[in-house]
Formats: C-alpha cells, sequence, structure tokens
C-alpha cells in the first residue's frame, strides 16, 4: 500500500486545511504516526496542512478520529477538523448526513448538509473570568474556557493589530498553563460579528482559523455581555463561522460550530512525502 501511496483528500473548514485518510482498513500500516503528521504537513517538503485526520473503525459510534496536529502531538478536539471529517465521512459513505465520532474528548455529533457541517461540541469546562497573569512585565486581563481543548481569550480594541504571535506564544508557554499549554485566542466585536485570531497550539503559529477557539470566543463574549447566540464569528481566513449555545445554563447547554468546508483535492502520499 505504501509504496502505491496512501489515498488521502485534503478538505479546509474556514482556511484550517486537514488531511484526511480513511485508514479502517489499515492504509497506515505500521507507520509511526507522529512523525508521519510531522513530515506530511510541512508545507515546504511535502503536502502541507494544519493536522492529519485518521478515520478509524468505532464500536459505540460512525467512526473514530485519531487526530494529529502539525507538529506531531495528539490534539483531543478540533472542531474545524471535526466538521471537515463529518463531511468526508458522508462522501465517503462512511455515516449517513447525521452522524457521531469518537474523540479523546468524547463523541462528537454532527450535522452535514452539502458543503455546511453543524458540529456538536463537548462540555464546555474550567471557565475562568478576567484573570490576569504577567508576561515579560506586563500584565494581560484574560478569560479562559476548555472546549475540548484548552484556550484562553483576550478581548481587545483592535484585532488586527494584536500580537498574536509574539504575545500568543508567551501566553501558550505560560507557567499558568503548564504543562501542556493553551491556545490563545484575540477577539474584538465591531460591525455585528466577533472578529477572532488564533495562535494555536500544536502548529505554534497563527492559524487562519481555528473552531475551538471560536466557539470559547463566542461563549466568552457572551459573558462578557458584548454578544448574544447564536454568535456570528469572522476568522483571519476571512469566513464566518456561527456558534449555537444556551446563555442562560451554567453549562451552556448544547454548543453547536457552524461553517461551510471546502474539498480541495483527492490523491496519494508517496513515500517520499514522509521519509525525507
Amino acid at each position: 500500500m505504501t509504496r502505491k501511496g496512501i489515498p488521502f483528500s485534503k478538505l479546509n473548514g474556514s482556511g484550517n486545511d486537514f488531511l484526511l485518510i480513511d485508514n479502517r482498513d489499515g492504509a497506515m500500516g505500521g507507520i509511526d504516526r507522529a512523525a508521519f503528521a510531522a513530515k506530511v504537513c510541512d508545507r515546504s517538503r511535502s503536502i502541507g496542512a494544519d493536522g492529519v485526520v485518521l478515520i478509524e473503525p468505532s464500536r459505540v459510534a460512525d467512526f473514530r478520529w485519531d487526530f494529529y496536529n502539525a507538529d506531531g502531538s495528539r490534539a483531543e478536539m478540533c472542531g474545524n477538523g471535526g466538521r471537515c471529517a463529518a463531511r468526508f465521512a458522508v462522501a465517503r459513505r462512511i455515516a449517513g448526513r447525521e452522524l457521531s465520532f469518537e474523540t479523546i474528548a468524547g463523541t462528537i455529533h454532527a450535522t452535514v448538509r452539502g458543503r455546511r457541517v453543524k458540529l456538536q461540541m463537548t462540555r464546555p469546562g474550567g471557565l475562568a473570568v478576567d484573570r490576569t497573569l504577567t508576561l515579560r512585565g506586563k500584565k494581560y486581563t484574560y478569560s479562559f474556557l476548555n472546549t475540548g481543548v484548552p484556550h484562553v481569550v483576550l478581548f481587545v480594541p483592535d484585532v488586527s493589530k494584536a500580537d498574536v504571535t509574539g504575545v500568543g506564544r508567551g501566553i501558550r508557554t505560560h507557567k499558568v498553563f503548564a504543562p501542556r499549554g493553551t491556545n490563545v485566542n484575540f477577539a474584538q466585536f465591531r460591525d455585528g460579528e466577533l472578529r477572532v485570531r488564533t495562535y494555536e497550539r500544536g502548529v505554534e503559529a497563527e492559524t487562519l482559523a481555528c473552531g475551538t477557539g471560536a466557539v470559547a470566543s463566542g461563549i466568552l463574549a457572551s459573558v462578557h455581555g458584548l454578544v448574544d447566540p447564536p454568535v456570528p464569528v469572522r476568522t483571519s481566513g476571512g469566513e464566518k463561522l456561527v456558534i449555537h449555545f444556551d446563555p442562560n445554563r451554567k453549562d451552556f447547554g448544547e454548543v453547536c460550530l457552524e461553517g461551510d468546508t471546502s474539498w480541495s483535492c483527492d490523491g496519494r502520499i508517496l513515500e517520499e512525502a514522509y521519509r525525507y
């Protein structure tokens, strides 16, 4: 199988791009998955992506996914990756348009209508509002929510001027969030929508979008009284996501991430793409 290449599809959600591999029949063989993901996600020397999703059999859902960030680390959950996985599963007849799949963060449910996918997220937890930390001698006020993965959200006056890389990387590795770190979002409510930029753990850079980050930012914007759900979120990639939840419940009720997906290509990953 590896000599002929591993079949894959490349999809993206709001600018987050992923390599999807149907591994139900063992297409990956004995390949080291973490090393494989880190290699094929390299945009200079291989295919390039924000992550790799392996679709595998499940006894309790339509399928189980094994998700890897671009640096080869495993992630508990990824909202945009989940939306892409759901669309891929429907197109490949792995599941129907109403489906569920296993993740480290729990079982996820989704509804697929063509390119548009509405993903029911895991229950948020760890809510913390208006905390402070010191980074390089400067104090920052932030809020926190775990939406399957940990997210810090900073509300800023102009998101276009935010130091996403510098401040984002500093908070991501701050001792407050040791040892695993956190994702960091910069958010601004403007012109009827929440604009969000994200420094993403595992990618270790700003990404064009982050689904779980959009959810955390939308919920925390509501907690701060800036907006009521459903919350429209504009990502750096320019696309709009919609965040659904119940602001009157302490657990926020059924939390969903909704938006379009794009199918870029199908192909085969040759051995040279991950053994260099």
